[in-house]
């Protein structure tokens, strides 16, 4: 069974976002199968077959005993079969995690009779190895319902990615880093606009900061060293099947250095003439929580 058809699976922590994340992908015109028991993906795939979809996503639960074998063997199944697929899994922090469960009144599915954040923990721990092997891992623990359909249309609205799609996330540390970064910079070794009075107000996006930013010395060279490297990485990344990545760039707030420094250096992976395409896009996580 050869297909050039995608495959995604969905899973993650109870409470980080899976159906909400289920219905952006119906509305962007995704297949989606919910709660799908593991062993039974192959069965679905190939009776489907003819069917008229190109994307189909499958909603797995984790909370199956055998869930780690059958997906397992999933795997290779579909690896067997030369269908394309990616494993998406959704994170959030403990503390955002228990305020989704007591918002909404209902226990965790592995609490029994303890607390909520014993089963959050008996979960992390089973699912550690899994989130290792994700090809894209989304901290929803900051992302309202819209903010998490918005990052979804970003990465999946053009069902499989040719090429490597850069997240570009500045991020504040004091906010703590986020937990689905797969590279993290540092960018506190530039001169901090904040004690600049008349720059203390704007950030990064400002053409006055940026430009200060930019300036200050090492900086240009830091950033045209540091895309020339993400694009020998990416090429390692694109033999591996991720083709998705998030490079986390921190500063103290997460309003002046990360912001610019994240916007040029998603506009000049966009510009990086390279051997396989890299398509970037800047979001920034703290901007406005000060």
């Amino acid at each position: 069974m050869k297909t050039s058809r995608e495959v995604l699976i969905l899973t993650g922590m109870s409470g980080a976002g899976r159906s909400t994340v289920a219905h952006a992908l119906e509305d962007l015109g995704w297949y989606v199968v919910d709660n799908l028991p593991a062993s039974l993906l192959p069965s679905l795939i190939a009776q489907t077959e003819n069917a008229d979809w190109s994307s189909m996503a499958v909603v797995v639960d984790v909370r199956s005993g055998r869930f780690f074998d059958d997906l397992n063997n999933s795997l290779v199944a579909l690896e067997s079969a030369s269908i394309p697929h990616r494993l998406l899994f959704l994170d959030s922090t403990d503390q955002a995690l228990v305020q989704r469960f007591e918002s909404t009144r209902r226990p965790h599915p592995l609490q029994g009779e303890d607390r909520i954040l014993d089963g959050i923990s008996r979960e992390r721990s089973r699912l550690e190895d899994l989130r290792s092997r994700a090809d894209v891992v989304i901290d929803t623990s900051n992302l309202n319902v819209h903010q998490l359909e918005k990052r979804i249309g970003e990465i999946f609205a053009d069902g499989q990615a040719n090429g490597v799609r850069v997240n570009v996330l500045s991020f504040g540390y004091k906010y703590g880093m986020p937990v689905d970064a797969d590279l993290v910079l540092d960018c506190r070794f530039i001169p901090n606009p904040h004690w600049i009075p008349e720059l203390r107000p704007l950030t990064g996006m400002s053409k006055e900061v940026s430009t200060h930013v930019l300036n200050s010395p090492g900086v240009n060279k830091f950033i045209d060293d540091y895309v020339s490297l993400f694009s020998e990485m990416s090429q390692g990344y694109l033999r591996e099947g991720k083709k998705y990545v998030t490079i986390a760039i921190g500063c103290t707030g997460g309003k002046h250095r990360s912001v610019a420094i994240a916007q040029e250096i998603a506009r000049r992976i966009n510009d990086f003439k390279g051997p396989i395409d890299l398509d970037a896009k800047a979001v920034h996580r703290d901007v406005g929580r000060e």
